[in-house]
This record gives structure tokens, sequence and C-alpha cells, in this order.
């Protein structure tokens, strides 16, 4: 009854002056990565070698990062964001097309040295991390996928908070062009991680087909869903690469 009395109210008053008026709030803008790429990097030249553009995720702490072998012009660097700090790093070791491309990239994150050793068959295919040595991130993991010059690579960082309850780290990579999707996990203050993938359908983001992990808005997720043992787990996160 208050609530009646309290619009009636309102609505006497607003013949008589302009007290009550038309809430004129807005709801916020969608989120969007301002300095990610809207289309692929990667040259079509490259599509079937080891050069290119590789992109990943990195969990422990938190971030992302971009490997660029000679995909355009003699660039062969990467590219680490880790807790927001940006690190370029550069690799002596010269490619050769005959053969797989694997090279130590060195660069500085707050006055120590960094040093990340990248491999890649000499097709593109199975391109991975194969050891890192970052000053304070002793266990950080990588995931990390190649770019085709027809789909896009996005890359997310978010968080996870479970009924258990639990709360983590949950990042992720997108190809929407391809339909897929996979990510690593890991709780706060732990040192395992778990892996997650799937499928794409209508930018919801399946697991085995079937179980619905969050959904896909412009640059953002978000999403919730019962593990193995019934509780419930939200994710939530944001394009950053």
């Amino acid at each position: 009854m208050k609530f009646y009395l309290a619009i009636l109210a309102c609505l006497t008053v607003f013949f008589l002056s302009p007290g009550c008026k038309k809430d004129d709030t807005r709801k916020s803008d969608p989120y969007k990565c301002t300095s990610c790429v809207a289309t692929p990097e990667a040259k079509s030249a490259n599509d079937a070698s080891s050069k290119g553009v590789y992109k990943g995720i990195v969990i422990g702490s938190t971030g992302t990062i971009k490997f660029d072998v000679l995909n355009s012009g003699s660039t062969i660097k990467a590219y680490l964001t880790l807790d927001g700090t940006a690190v370029e790093l550069t690799s002596s070791v010269e490619w050769n097309g005959a053969s797989g491309y694997i090279a130590p990239f060195k660069g500085t994150l707050n006055g120590q040295q960094v040093t990340i050793s990248f491999s890649v068959s000499a097709n593109g295919s199975a391109p991975s991390v194969v050891s890192s040595n970052i000053p304070g991130h002793s266990n950080a993991e990588f995931v990390l996928v190649k770019e085709y010059s027809a789909a896009l690579i996005e890359c997310f960082e978010g968080s996870y908070h479970t009924t258990r309850p639990e709360d983590g780290t949950f990042n992720i990579i997108i190809s929407r062009a391809l339909g897929l999707w996979g990510g690593i996990a890991r709780e706060n203050g732990q040192s395992g991680t778990d892996d997650i993938e799937g499928t794409i359908v209508n930018n919801q983001l399946l697991q085995d087909g079937r179980t619905l992990v969050g959904t896909i808005s412009n640059d953002e997720i978000s999403g919730s869903f019962k593990d193995s043992d019934g509780k419930t787990v939200t994710v939530k996160g944001k394009r950053t690469l």
C-alpha cells in the first residue's frame, strides 16, 4: 500500500510541479575493448607456415601474450601483458622455413629479465610456451593458438566464483569464426590449473555440447552453471587482446 501511495503522490505532484520527473538514468554501453583488433592480423600467406601470429592467455597472475613471427615484414617479437603491465620481448633466433621455430624471447619486467621460450611446428601447428622465467610469477601457465587469416582469435581475462565457496581466475580464448573456445582456471592462492573447452553456438559457450558455461555479448562474457558436484559456478570476463 505504501508503494502504491508513493506512486500516486508522484503522479499528483507531476501535474503541479516538475518535482517528479522520469528517471533519465540510462543503461551503460556494452563493454568494448578499444585496444583490440576487429579483424585477423594474420596474413593468408602464413596460414600453413610457422610464420604468423600466435595469441594466448596467461594465468598466474593473469594476462595475455602475442607472438609475431615474420607475419608482416621482419618482426620477430612477443608482446606480454601481465597484471596490466605490458612488456615487449624479442628473439635473435632466425626463422628457418624448412623446420619448426623454437626460440627464447627476452624482455624486462619491473627491472628484471623475462624469458619465454616459444615453439611451433613447421606448418604452424602445436604452438606452445615450453618454458618461462618471469620473476614473481614462477607458476605461470600459457594457452596458445595460431591465428588464421580468416579466423580472428580473441583473448578474455576474467574470474569465477563458486558456492563451495571458491574464487579464482578464469581466462579463455575464443574463435567466433571457427565456433571454438578454450581456457584455463586457477583457484586463488593455488598453483594447479583446470582446463576447459567447448564450442560456440549462437554466442553461447557450450561445454560437452550441452552445458551452457556463459554467453558472449560484444567483448564481454558472463554466465553460471552447475559443476559435477552440483555447485553453482559463476564466470565473467572481458576481452583484453
